[in-house]
């Protein structure tokens, strides 16, 4: 099938976006990477009569740090995410999940406010953006105002955003000790079961814990019986074990499909979590030696004639 006929129209800021889709009438859709909206309209699940492309807005572009915190814009692609020396270097489990989304022609066009906004069930970020309790920043008519990624997502394609909002960008504070694990469907990459661990550690005890699902239900959760199992236990395998098997226990609505039944994502959302959780530990680091301090030595004298 091929898409109903529609308007065209670039938006050059935010103010200008969102004025185009206040004056659409209801009949506006903004157009970033396309992956989401596009094989929507050619099979006539949405008919938009304007497309309001957001795709070259600067505001909406571009990767920094500021007051301890990494900043995401919407506009982002997720192979400049994957490939940010930032990202890599603060909080590397962004940019391995951007990596392992889909193939390079989906990176190389997808955003990452695309991908939240539309809030695929088997979608990647949602999970790291749950774990990392991440700020989404949105703008509409109103004004601006935050949203915690916890909140935000709602269910199968449903978020927190009203009609005349767009995401601007995401904001959360870098973390290490995480990893994202998924299994995922062999064509189109999607995660059958997708799981991130965000760990706090004290030593070998484990002080918070954030664990992120995805693929396995209607939309993006904390696995709240799993956290609570971690935090203030010491990580060994046998404490590990016991927190993922009790992952997919009071896990509503779990998705059943060609790809995986309900029984077998439930037994990999185990499995998942597991791998994750023991990822994110792995990467705990205790405070080297060569880390302290070097003791103070009296400057040595010379000695002239």
């Amino acid at each position: 099938m091929i898409p109903t006929e529609f308007d065209y129209k670039r938006a050059s800021s935010l103010d200008e976006a969102i004025a185009l889709l206040n004056g659409s009438n209801g009949e506006g859709k903004f157009l970033a990477g396309g992956h989401s909206l596009i094989p929507l309209m050619k099979l006539r699940l949405s008919e938009p009569g304007l497309l309001i492309d957001i795709s070259r807005i600067e505001q909406l572009k571009g990767i920094s740090e500021k007051d301890g915190k990494i900043q995401i814009g919407a506009g982002t692609t997720h192979a400049e995410v994957a490939a940010s020396d930032l990202i890599r270097r603060l909080c590397p489990v962004v940019a391995e999940c951007a990596g392992e989304i889909g193939d390079p022609q989906v990176r190389n066009r997808g955003t990452m406010g695309g991908s939240l906004a539309h809030s695929d069930p088997s979608a990647d970020y949602p999970a790291v953006i749950v774990a990392l309790d991440a700020e989404i920043h949105v703008k509409g008519s109103g004004g601006w105002r935050t949203v915690k990624a916890p909140d935000f997502f709602q269910g199968m394609f449903t978020v927190d955003l009203a009609e005349d909002e767009i995401i601007a960008g995401v904001q959360f504070a870098p973390v290490k000790t995480a990893a994202y694990v998924k299994l995922h469907q062999r064509a189109s990459h999607y995660a059958i079961v997708g799981v991130a661990a965000v760990l706090e550690m004290d030593g070998r005890i484990c002080r918070s814990a954030r664990i992120g699902l995805t693929g396995a239900s209607t939309h993006a959760q904390r696995l709240s019986g799993v956290e609570a199992a971690l935090v203030g236990k010491e990580l060994t395998q046998a404490n590990i074990d016991a927190a993922a098997a009790i992952a997919a226990d009071g896990l509503d609505d779990v998705n059943s499909d060609i790809h995986a039944s309900e029984a077998y994502r439930r037994a990999m959302v185990k499995v998942f979590t597991r791998r994750a959780i023991e990822k994110a530990a792995g990467r705990w680091q205790p405070p080297s030696l060569s880390a302290r301090p070097a003791s103070r030595r009296a400057p040595r004298q010379s000695h002239r004639d």
